[in-house]
């Protein structure tokens, strides 16, 4: 699943293509998208703005209607110019917006759907989603509060529920707990007040630096040399399983934990068990 930089370049993109344009072509696969096409034409509105929220990408539309989309694993966006040919089979398609100017193809997109002022108020993934990490006005201590309430949970599987803080997934879990030095699976119960705010404070760091990383991807790693190849050449233990710690020299484990067994990976010298 994209992690919430991704989705902040996505939106970012889109936004400097699209904004301030005219729709003048839309197509979807979803039956739900269509209708309301139907009933109140996308053709013809303005994209007002583009935005990010957590992992939702959110393209404003005149009239006060928004389309929300996430990604999921396998979901991206496309920009190109009109009659440019597309890098992904049409096959793959599942919504298109098109202005004069550029078309917006969204891939294997799992879930889209449109939403006026009142159904977006009580969209429950919109409205649940905890203080976003990249978000300029970011509330660090109802983020704190949100993880209280879990206490009895791992820390690592807290910091990826989008309903505690929203925008970190699977890498940025891994790093940045070994970046704090905190055992991935203690439950929060045993992490401090200020261990949390640490935590969120380098999860914040890092997710901004790679937002402006001109390439993309996720570099945690502070040895990374432009040009590294392999799994795990950006980062300090994610993707770098039985391989030595960049600190320590210990070997790196891997664990399956949770209900969709995601991979933690961790230093058992520099994060000892609590």
């Amino acid at each position: 699943m994209p992690e919430g930089d991704a989705i902040f370049r996505t939106a970012r993109t889109l936004n400097r293509a699209m904004a301030g344009r005219e729709v003048v072509r839309f197509e979807s696969v979803f039956p739900a998208l269509t209708r309301v096409h139907e009933d109140a034409p996308i053709i013809g509105r303005t994209v007002e703005r583009v935005t990010a929220a957590g992992k939702h990408v959110l393209v404003h539309f005149s009239g006060r209607l928004v389309l929300r989309t996430h990604m999921r694993m396998n979901g991206s966006w496309h920009i190109y110019r009109p009659g440019e040919r597309w890098r992904r089979p049409r096959r793959d398609m599942r919504l298109m917006i098109a202005t004069r100017e550029f078309e917006a193809v969204g891939f294997n997109v799992p879930i889209a759907e449109f939403l006026d002022e009142r159904s977006a108020a009580r969209q429950d993934d919109l409205r649940l989603m905890g203080p976003d990490l990249l978000g300029d006005q970011f509330d660090e201590a109802e983020a704190i509060r949100r993880f209280r309430e879990r206490d009895s949970q791992p820390v690592a599987d807290v910091l990826i529920n989008q309903r505690v803080v929203a925008g970190a997934g699977n890498i940025y879990k891994s790093e940045v707990l070994f970046l704090c030095g905190v055992d991935p699976f203690a439950p929060v119960s045993l992490i401090n007040d200020d261990e949390l705010r640490r935590i969120l404070v380098t999860a914040r760091k890092y997710l901004k630096a790679n937002v402006t990383r001109p390439r993309g991807g996720i570099v945690t790693y502070t040895g990374y040399r432009r040009g590294a190849r392999g799994a795990g050449e950006r980062h300090y233990v994610y993707g770098r399983a039985r391989k030595p710690c960049r600190r320590c020299g210990a070997a790196i484990r891997v664990r399956a934990e949770g209900p969709n067994a995601r991979l933690t990976y961790w230093c058992p010298s520099c994060q000892p068990r609590r």
